[in-house]
């Protein structure tokens, strides 16, 4: 265990073998550190918190902080963090509301420069959180989700499993598994194919997938004859996630982007060869003469 002797540690607090703890740290009463975390220099580790093993934190974070609500309660909740997280510079993850409750942030997770998770949030595992991303209370972030910097998550919304939001997108709904939201239009613009991939699925059940989204957002039916025929043609598989999301959204979900099909698109038109209209040659006759 190495502590940097300008650090203040509770003697309060657990700490696990090989804890490496950077100067003006500050580590609260009821603190449990796991074995071999790195905390790096003017980290917040406050009171009831609970690291798992081999996470780092980097500079400046503080974890545990006091939920940020006008009616927070006196005796709050604490967070929960799980094994193999790297928490960049800068984070702050807030302890839940209640008291015997959690913001939990599971396992191997990036959260990178500047991060913000609210109380209540449950961050699953394998989740990226880019640069500026704002997690507001209560949400829910399912496995190998990817969150682009500078999105703003809407209290109580949830990130379906392998989703992909683009950058700055605004999400006030529930993003479906698997999908990409566009950044620009925050919109669903398609499966998250690359993101499919990199997580191992096959040939045939990105295939299933595709047979899922064209169901989901292509049919024309009504939500109730999705949500039946998602029941019944995709019982099983990877697709099978889409009917248990769906069936528990309160907020809705995000539509797909597209032009309506009775839209059209104003193109230039050339007018070099087009000949003057009549009053424009009598104007011109009138200032010769």
């Amino acid at each position: 265990m190495q502590i940097h002797p300008l650090a203040v540690v509770s003697p309060f607090a657990q700490l696990g073998q090989g804890v490496s703890i950077g100067p003006y740290c500050v580590i609260e009463p009821d603190v449990t550190i796991g074995d071999s975390c790195q905390i790096s220099a003017r980290v917040s580790i406050k009171s009831g918190t609970v690291l798992g093993p081999n996470n780092t934190i980097a500079e400046g974070t503080v974890v545990g902080g006091a939920p940020q609500h006008l009616k927070a309660p006196e005796r709050t909740g604490g967070v929960v963090i799980g094994t193999g997280n790297v928490i960049r510079e800068n984070c702050t993850i807030h302890r839940a509301l209640a008291e015997g409750r959690a913001t939990r942030l599971g396992n191997h997770n990036l959260m990178m420069v500047n991060a913000h998770v609210a109380h209540d949030c449950a961050v699953g595992n394998n989740v990226v959180l880019a640069n500026n991303v704002m997690l507001a209370g209560h949400v829910t972030v399912d496995d190998r989700a990817f969150i682009s910097g500078a999105v703003g998550v809407h209290q109580f919304c949830r990130i379906g499993r392998c989703a992909m939001v683009g950058g700055q997108a605004h999400i006030i709904k529930d993003v479906a598994p698997y999908v990409t939201i566009d950044g620009a239009s925050s919109m669903v613009v398609g499966l998250n194919l690359l993101g499919l991939r990199r997580a191992g699925f096959s040939d045939a059940d990105i295939t299933q997938l595709k047979q899922a989204y064209r169901l989901i957002y292509r049919s024309g039916l009504r939500w109730t004859e999705i949500l039946e025929q998602l029941e019944t043609q995709f019982a099983t598989g990877p697709a099978s996630a889409f009917h248990e999301f769906f069936r528990g959204t309160t907020r809705g979900c995000i539509h797909e982007r597209r032009m309506p099909q009775r839209a059209t698109i104003r193109l230039r038109r050339d007018t070099s060869n087009d000949k003057p209209a009549a009053d424009e040659t009598d104007h011109k006759h009138r200032r010769a003469a």
